[in-house]
């Protein structure tokens, strides 16, 4: 695979419905998530595979990287960790409020080793049943969780920009918010960022620009201004990305995960997929932020 040009991408994995996605920086390996097929599936940026981690696991939504090595991974019953190099896993997180985990979704770097991250009703979405409402909490480096909002009803995607002054989250079949953030941590003044009712996952370029994907949004994916103003979009390949993040030594290859025209829906409403999932690879003409790992103590 030669250097692709900006605009460009190529294929480099296929599976049944694509979700969470992570790059690894010190590996130089992309993890992706199948949450009807299970695992989560780590290639190289030329499509070589690498590894499969808890190959049975289904409705991961998240991947993020620990300082350690371990791939940390959402879906039902909590956050999973594993590590490729020793083999070793376990939870992170089993437990919300003395009760045991639904599901949790899409995972962010707090910035001082822990994470932000969004609960869903994987419960019902198994049934394809109208979801009961999410929240957004964040778990800190030694494992203290702090609910930061529940006023959202699905949460997705979710991004924190680097100035530590925003904190963004898709709430899927409704729109995306915006929140202040304290020097605390803490969430005030939620408000709409852009009103997008397909909005999924989330990225940020280098200047702070979103990048929302859309389920019912094919061939493109959603740029917009930190005050909502919207931008030129991203071109993608045929079918609607679910996911996007940056990777590479200038932070300008950028992974996406594509799923048919119709699958969000299809997902929602239980019936079958009309095609393939694919992960691809492209090079963007403007770098974008990285997500950085976070610092959690694994055994």
């Amino acid at each position: 695979m030669g250097e692709l040009a900006a605009g460009a991408y190529e294929k480099i994995a296929e599976g049944v419905y694509l979700e969470g996605l992570s790059y690894d920086f010190t590996r130089d390996v992309i993890w992706y998530s199948d949450v009807i097929k299970g695992g989560i599936h780590g290639v190289k940026p030329d499509g070589t595979p690498v590894a499969t981690l808890d190959a049975e696991r289904m409705w991961t939504g998240g991947v993020m990287m620990n300082s350690c090595g371990a791939v940390l991974s959402t879906g039902q019953g909590g956050i999973r960790w594993n590590n490729p190099d020793t083999g070793k896993s376990g939870w992170l997180i089993e437990e919300l409020e003395g009760k045991p985990v639904n599901g949790i979704n899409e995972m962010w770097p707090d910035g001082t080793g822990g994470i932000f991250f969004g609960t869903n009703d994987i419960e019902y979405i198994i049934e394809a049943r109208d979801t009961r409402p999410s929240a957004i909490y964040r778990l800190t480096a030694d494992r203290h969780v702090i609910k930061l909002s529940d006023k959202v009803y699905f949460s997705n995607g979710i991004a924190y920009d680097p100035g530590r002054r925003r904190f963004y989250c898709s709430d899927t079949f409704r729109t995306s918010w915006v929140w202040d953030v304290a020097d605390d941590l803490t969430l005030s003044n939620q408000r709409v960022l852009f009103d997008k009712e397909d909005c999924d996952g989330m990225a940020m370029e280098a200047d702070g620009t979103l990048l929302i994907t859309g389920f019912r949004s094919p061939g493109k994916i959603l740029r917009v201004s930190p005050e909502g103003k919207e931008l030129a979009p991203l071109p993608t390949p045929a079918g609607s990305a679910t996911q996007i993040r940056f990777g590479g030594s200038d932070l300008r290859d950028v992974y996406i995960n594509v799923v048919p025209a119709d699958g969000g829906d299809s997902l929602k409403e239980g019936r079958p997929l009309a095609g393939a999932s694919c992960l691809y690879k492209g090079r963007s003409e403007r770098p974008g932020t990285g997500v950085a790992a976070s610092n959690f103590r694994l055994g």
